[in-house]
């Protein structure tokens, strides 16, 4: 199906690349609400998992905070907040680290790993099939297109991205 019908909008796009943004967009979003659905079940959200990813990832030293907040895919601007919310779930825990008390250390507890290992499989089932009929040429070259994509944003000067073109 092609986008427009897909979108039910009847003029075309201004340009190509407002056509691939509105697609990415479209396909981040389908592909993001299937793998919120999955960790819904789980009593994930999309924000805690990859909380707990990215901890997991840093083993038992943990982690600063305030770089959790850095290495997030989608930002939350409260990351105070969410693993507060984790804490009380006993799904991670925090303390100050030991050399600068500035900086508050967060850990994956035992009950974070154990979420985390119960979506690994099914998760990574569900990856295979929305992606994986692609092969393995296919998605090697949509990894590297993505790249480029976030290559070309990541050198737009800020105040690129920031001013309004009316």
């Amino acid at each position: 199906m092609n986008l427009l019908t897909e979108i039910q909008q009847s003029k075309p796009f201004r340009s190509l690349e407002e056509e691939l943004l509105v697609s990415l967009q479209l396909t981040a979003d389908r592909a993001g609400w299937l793998a919120a659905e999955l960790m819904k079940e789980h009593g994930l959200s999309r924000t805690q998992y990859n909380a707990l990813r990215i901890l997991r990832g840093a083993g038992e030293k943990g982690l600063a905070c305030s770089e959790m907040g850095e290495r997030m895919i989608e930002r939350d601007p409260d990351i105070t907040r969410l693993l507060d919310r984790m804490e009380k779930r006993g799904l991670i825990q925090r303390a100050r680290d030991q050399k600068d008390r500035r900086v508050i250390m967060a850990r994956i507890t035992k009950s974070g790993l154990e979420a985390l290992r119960a979506l690994d499989r099914p998760l990574e089932d569900l990856i295979h099939k929305a992606l994986g009929g692609l092969g393995e040429k296919k998605l090697k070259l949509l990894l590297q297109l993505l790249q480029a994509v976030r290559c070309s944003v990541a050198a737009l000067p800020s105040s690129e991205i920031t001013r309004r073109n009316l």
